[in-house]
């Protein structure tokens, strides 16, 4: 098969990158479209603050005039400064099952990100950390989740077959929220609040979360530079306000959990009830009927997914996380739900794996993110 590259230039070509998954995936069990409506913005220069501070090239494979392929090459610039790398990334991969489209994908990218005196690339990686990140290599059975990617089982094999290894792997573990809680974690709840130094902040209503919500991603942009989070880097406060927009229409309040110390927010944990079956059913259009879908599937589901958490470094070690993950467990048992999904865990990370293995969770999927030197 002759495969020629096209790079995408304009609206209609960007449309058809959009939504060439859902040809590819048509008959792929565990895929779930994305909102457009979201992607759209994503991929939108003017909307996607990512595109002042990344080098991006879009391309589109063709066999003749039938498109059989997609990838995004991206180099962050703030990134590379911060973690003095010269990194590129490749994301947004997608085509059938041909190593030689895939290959022609891959190697054009990695050509791009050469003539860009890039030394390595790693992927498959978004512009921040906040998008999906890493090919699913275990689990492909397990239900699906927003922020991840959904690949078939042959792609990590063909990716590695073009010379790429691990870089990373992220674990993902499945935790059945208790009708009783043990005993070790009751005391340290106690212990805490009697203590009356730190408080715990719980919402009803999303009226009550807005307010909160800057402090929390300022926490989240502290704790996480300073700890040695994968490919992350600062964000700005314009990015911080959208990533508020994109996120708190979907939030149910009950599922947000923060502590302060005086006016001081210092820990928080945000999670959300697993909807990916309403946005299955109605293909990633909110309109016009499938934002309704998408609301009752979160209504029915039993399970939780959990998206992002932190403790201002000071006073971790000090049991914040069990005082909020006890909050988040009444919450979630008082909802009905059975399950909880903790998104992806750095296989690094061996504290916050040690704490979920102790409360029962076992490792029901895993992703992995690869590298591969220019």
């Amino acid at each position: 098969m002759k495969v020629t590259l096209k790079e995408v230039k304009n609206k209609k070509e960007l449309k058809k990158f959009i939504y060439l998954p859902e040809k590819i995936h048509k008959d792929h069990p565990s895929w779930v479209h994305p909102i457009y409506m979201d992607e759209k913005k994503y991929f939108n220069a003017k909307k996607n603050k990512g595109f002042k501070y990344c080098d991006t090239k879009l391309l589109l494979a063709y066999s003749g005039n039938k498109i059989i392929g997609r990838i995004m090459g991206i180099i962050n610039r703030r990134y590379n400064q911060f973690r003095n790398e010269k990194t590129a990334r490749f994301g947004y991969l997608e085509t059938w099952e041909d190593e030689e489209i895939l290959k022609t994908l891959l190697s054009s990218i990695e050509s791009w990100a050469r003539d860009n005196k890039m030394e390595k690339i790693v992927g498959p990686y978004g512009f921040t950390d906040q998008d999906p990140e890493g090919f699913l290599i275990e689990g492909f059975d397990s239900p699906v989740t927003i922020p991840g990617y959904y690949n078939f089982e042959w792609m990590p094999g063909l990716v590695e077959k073009q010379g790429y290894s691990k870089d990373i792997d992220y674990f993902v573990y499945k935790l059945d929220i208790p009708k009783e809680f043990p005993e070790f974690y009751k005391k340290i709840y106690e212990r805490i609040k009697r203590k009356g130094e730190f408080e715990v902040i719980e919402f009803r209503k999303r009226a009550e979360l807005k307010p909160w919500i800057k402090p929390v991603l300022k926490l989240m942009n502290e704790c996480y530079s300073q700890s040695d989070i994968y490919g992350y880097t600062p964000l700005e406060e314009e990015e911080m306000q959208d990533l508020a927009k994109r996120y708190l229409p979907l939030l149910d309040p009950r599922f947000v959990k923060g502590v302060k110390k005086g006016d001081e927010v210092v820990a928080f944990i945000v999670g959300m009830p697993n909807f990916t079956e309403g946005i299955r059913k109605s293909k990633g259009r909110l309109l016009p009927f499938g934002v309704f879908r998408i609301m009752r599937a979160a209504k029915k589901t039993k399970q939780l997914d959990l998206l992002l958490g932190g403790v201002k470094e000071k006073y971790r070690g000090r049991g914040l996380d069990v005082l909020m993950g006890v909050k988040m467990l009444m919450s979630a048992h008082e909802a009905g739900l059975e399950l909880i999904d903790t998104h992806h865990e750095m296989e690094t990370n061996t504290k916050v794996r040690a704490e979920m293995e102790k409360m029962g969770g076992v490792i029901y999927k895993r992703f992995r993110v690869y590298k591969k030197q220019l």
